[in-house]
């Protein structure tokens, strides 16, 4: 591959595996002066890419396919495209920290709501701050532990089970192509491709099995393949979701534990308010985050995530009254 330091403009002709294949001598593209450029089959589609490090380093950095998006500026996104490392990362620069979003976002409010409820419950039935405390941390990180192991099992379920639907299409297309490529035609007939250009298309991909396989899984059987680390991956979504569980979990019961200390002439009244304190400012922490990985505002995000979590915190408070009504009182 050319060094990217020479001023000469050359290009890479590169195949859907993305593996090089021999020089071909192509029209030259408009490039930025001192950058060496590669022409990409994503696809169907040729693209130009830059490989000049430092530009793209400041372009993953400043995220500016997202930004060009949020602020509707269709010049910056066609910059953005013009000038991206397609040789280095192979597909657009999408935030990849969404890949935990779930795991942490979940694990998080329910940690934190599973935590507020047995307090909420605990005030409401009026037991002493001891009982809040054993109940709180013993239920907090067994269920922490368990719901890691569940999401680990869960996505590692998911991800062995599409790989075995993959293994399906495959032995089909080895056995069968007219069928699966005719299925393929009709698939993209169907969302307002003409039978020609559907015909051109699939006929081309088809081509290259493995890409096709997974353009199969995708548009037929609308599943994602995993990679080829999905256990790993699977896992750390698994620990993500255990400290995320356990973390904000444990955060309405701080205050259980450091006012007493600081302040043991305190009532339990003290102690209720602070975790309650403590929970809206978390949940309204949490659900602003949230928005740094969607199009909303942080301020609706956190107020979303606040008014939905103290509505569970506010039924778990009411059932405990409830309940400690109903018991008889004790002598």
């Amino acid at each position: 591959m050319a060094d990217s330091s020479r001023k000469s403009k050359k290009f890479v002709l590169l195949s859907p595996n993305r593996r090089l294949a021999p020089r071909t001598p192509i029209p030259q593209p408009k490039a930025l002066p001192g950058h060496v450029g590669y022409l990409i089959f994503d696809g169907t589609k040729a693209i130009m890419a830059s490989t000049d490090a430092k530009e793209n380093t400041a372009l993953l950095e400043s995220n500016g396919a997202r930004k060009a998006f949020e602020g509707a500026d269709t010049e910056a996104s066609k910059n953005y495209h013009d000038t991206r490392d397609i040789v280095k990362h192979g597909e657009e620069m999408h935030q990849s920290e969404g890949g935990f979003l779930k795991p942490l976002i979940f694990g998080g409010l329910d940690g934190i709501l599973t935590s507020f409820a047995i307090v909420a419950g605990s005030a409401g039935g009026s037991l002493p701050s001891t009982v809040v405390l054993v109940l709180g941390f013993s239920n907090i990180f067994a269920d922490a532990l368990s719901m890691g192991v569940g999401e680990f099992l869960s996505s590692k379920a998911e991800n062995e089970w599409i790989l075995s639907e993959r293994r399906r299409e495959q032995w089909e297309m080895d056995n069968y192509p007219e069928g699966e490529i005719r299925e393929m035609i009709d698939i993209y007939e169907s969302r307002g491709m003409n039978r020609e250009d559907a015909e051109l298309v699939i006929t081309t991909m088809s081509k290259y099995k493995d890409f096709f396989v997974d353009i199969m899984m995708a548009e037929e059987l609308e599943l994602q393949v995993p990679e080829e680390d999905h256990v790993q991956e699977s896992m750390r979504e698994g620990v993500v979701m255990f400290c995320s569980f356990a973390v904000f979990g444990s955060m309405p019961l701080l205050g259980y534990v450091i006012i007493p200390t600081l302040y043991p002439d305190l009532g339990e009244d003290v102690l209720f308010t602070s975790a309650c304190i403590v929970t809206g400012i978390v949940l309204f922490i949490m659900g602003s985050v949230k928005s740094f990985f969607s199009s909303g505002h942080w301020w609706w995000c956190g107020m979303e995530t606040l008014l939905l979590g103290g509505t569970c915190a506010l039924v778990a408070y009411t059932i405990g009254q409830f309940v400690d009504g109903l018991l008889p009182e004790d002598e």
